[in-house]
């Protein structure tokens, strides 16, 4: 076990440093009409550089056979993960974006990659990479599996894409708890039959729903419970009045405040700042928010789950 944790690494420091250190000359490029050498889908656009028509060597090698990327995939988690990360792009122990290496994006079927895993390879500023005692046929998997993943990419060096959309299952927490959660901490401020009535249709899914009670937006006001007027949505800006030492009152949006200014935005759109002296002038700020933010450093995942399980019932 010790031994394969520390060939791991060796790995995965060996290949950040292959990867950064060569310079490779100008892209490879197969011979125009070479058998199996048809670009795959996607080659030929632009993808940030190179003479027009042209595409990137990343996009014109042929793809080895699926079961050899399939075992490039797998030594690559055990060999190369740690450093360069699951998606090829940097890892824990701070290994190069594998994407974006010159020898990589020139390298075909590993004749480039298997030297430097060999013999080792010691780069200024890096961590010394040690040879790795891999076969050459492993190599050129892993390699096969690099590439296989830069094809797939929408442009040189960015990240991969996903097979398809993820939806988390966010619906995990407890209804009853979570309504009972909403009258303790939520119900001076909301009613679930007022302005969170039919609330969970407002939103396209309960990811959107959750990541909307948790920031305090998307509510349509109703503060006590108090049914809002058709269509009124409480401001979600937090407002000041400034009362100056004669007396005087001024209202607006707050935009800075610090121990020395405080600066609103009047109505008409224009901006005032007083300058402060202690508690000269006087401010009252109205945060709309503020009872969410209240909540922010005491919430749970629980509390989280459990309320979005209970406001998805209010249809």
């Amino acid at each position: 076990m010790r031994q394969h944790v520390i060939l791991g690494a060796a790995a995965g420091v060996l290949l950040s440093t292959i990867f950064i250190s060569a310079q490779a000359g100008p892209p490879a490029q197969p011979p125009a009409g070479a058998p199996g050498q048809a670009p795959p889908a996607g080659a030929g656009r632009a993808g940030g550089g190179g003479r027009q028509g042209q595409s990137f060597p990343a996009q014109q090698r042929k793809l080895a056979d699926p079961a050899v990327i399939e075992r490039g995939g797998t030594l690559y988690g055990i060999n190369c993960r740690l450093c360069h990360g699951p998606d090829l792009r940097g890892g824990d122990m701070g290994g190069v974006n594998l994407l974006r290496s010159p020898l990589v994006l020139n390298d075909q079927e590993g004749e480039l990659i298997y030297p430097v895993v060999h013999n080792g390879k010691q780069t200024e500023g890096l961590p010394a990479m040690p040879p790795l005692p891999l076969p050459e046929a492993d190599v050129k998997a892993v390699a096969a599996y690099i590439h296989s993943v830069a094809a797939r990419m929408a442009g040189q060096g960015g990240p991969p894409p996903g097979s398809a959309p993820v939806e988390l299952n966010i619906l995990v927490g407890d209804a009853v708890a979570g309504e009972s959660y909403f009258k303790g901490n939520c119900a001076s401020c909301h009613s679930a039959t007022a302005d969170l009535a039919g609330v969970a249709s407002r939103y396209p899914s309960a990811v959107s729903l959750q990541n909307a009670w948790v920031s305090g937006g998307g509510g349509r006001g109703g503060r006590g419970g108090a049914a809002p007027a058709p269509g009124a949505r409480v401001p979600k800006v937090t407002t000041a009045v400034v009362t100056t030492a004669d007396g005087q009152k001024v209202e607006g949006r707050l935009d800075r405040i610090d121990d020395f200014l405080v600066t609103i935005t009047l109505d008409d759109g224009s901006q005032k700042t007083f300058r402060r002296s202690g508690n000269t002038p006087s401010i009252q700020i109205t945060d709309p928010l503020a009872g969410h933010k209240a909540l922010w450093i005491k919430l749970t995942d629980k509390d989280i789950h459990d309320v979005t399980a209970y406001l998805v019932t209010l249809k």
